[in-house]
């Protein structure tokens, strides 16, 4: 069976939730075997074992660690030509497609970047152009190099070995032309990541600026908050948490869209979601065209009964 690499996405150890769905991924498609670049691989362990990884690749030279991106493709472009996978899978992060295309480039290897699925053939599926396209792909030369959008996968435990062995990748000058100087951990909100949440609830400009309502049916479903375009420019929202062509893309298992109208800007950024919920007052509203579930009214109705139900339910 052909090994299936995954780079592990984790912070100082901390694995997030795309890497296990990518491992789960790669139980269908050969066996696991895990990469992990940097610190803290002794608190990533028991995750890469109980989500099947066989092997784990760690990589800790300072070489790779203290540079951008560049080294890391390297060491993988090493590790390719070494184990001859199946395919290689990555977080579809702007740091991971970045790894990925470089990647491509120099093991000579097709890319596919944004699947929301990976079907055991290989084949991928995309949403493309603005969401207006569902695109199928496979890719014909080299090794397939996949960039995987978080929530494409429900995560199987599986017991994996996790045994590991320490990589010592050739780094050339050239990669290692950037250094990094200092990195600072950004201010935790106690919500889910939005790129990486289940469940995501927007809010649009028919807040107003007022972003409560949101803000607390979003804590009591325990979804991390976006907000469009319109909310984020008016200066009512952190541009951190812009969903759309300009902003992030998700891809959950729920969103809900409050008093947003569904301009096509927005829609690019959300589309992909499992299930889609919009409240809004305006029952013509271009939102209304994509939902699964739409709501016609005052979302400062409609979603703290929302919330006051959904908080009773867990009492």
């Amino acid at each position: 069976m052909s090994e299936v690499l995954v780079l592990v996405d984790h912070v100082d150890g901390v694995v997030r939730k795309t890497t296990t769905e990518m491992l789960t991924i790669a139980g269908r498609l050969g066996e696991p075997s895990a990469v992990f670049v940097g610190a803290g691989f002794d608190a990533a362990r028991d995750v890469l074992a109980r989500f099947g990884a066989a092997k784990v690749y760690r990589i800790e030279s300072a070489d790779v660690t203290d540079h951008l991106v560049a080294p890391t493709a390297e060491a993988l472009a090493q590790l390719v030509e070494r184990t001859a996978p199946a395919a290689v899978l990555i977080a579809s992060s702007a740091e991971g497609k970045e790894v990925a295309a470089r990647l491509a480039i120099k093991t000579g290897s097709g890319l596919i970047t944004d699947a929301v699925e990976v079907a055991d053939d290989l084949t991928t599926t995309q949403s493309v152009f603005a969401g207006s396209y569902t695109v199928r792909a496979r890719v014909t030369t080299g090794t397939p190099i996949i960039t995987v959008k978080p929530n494409s996968a429900t995560p199987v435990e599986v017991a994996g070995a996790a045994a590991d062995e320490l990589f010592e990748p050739t780094i050339s000058q050239a990669a290692k032309a950037v250094t990094i100087t200092e990195t600072k951990p950004r201010a935790r909100s106690g919500r889910p990541e939005l790129t990486e949440a289940a469940i995501v609830v927007s809010g649009g400009r028919g807040t107003g600026g007022d972003f409560a309502a949101v803000e607390a049916f979003a804590d009591a479903v325990g979804a991390a908050v976006g907000a469009s375009r319109a909310a984020v420019d008016a200066g009512w929202y952190p541009h951190a948490n812009q969903v759309g062509q300009t902003g992030k893309t998700v891809s959950p298992q729920l969103y809900v869209a409050n008093g947003i109208s569904g301009a096509i800007q927005h829609r690019a950024g959300m589309q992909t979601a499992k299930t889609i919920v919009a409240v809004n007052k305006d029952d013509e509203a271009p939102i209304f065209e994509l939902v699964d579930f739409g709501v016609v009214g005052d979302l400062f109705t409609v979603l703290p009964q929302a919330t006051d139900a959904i908080e009773k339910s867990k009492g």
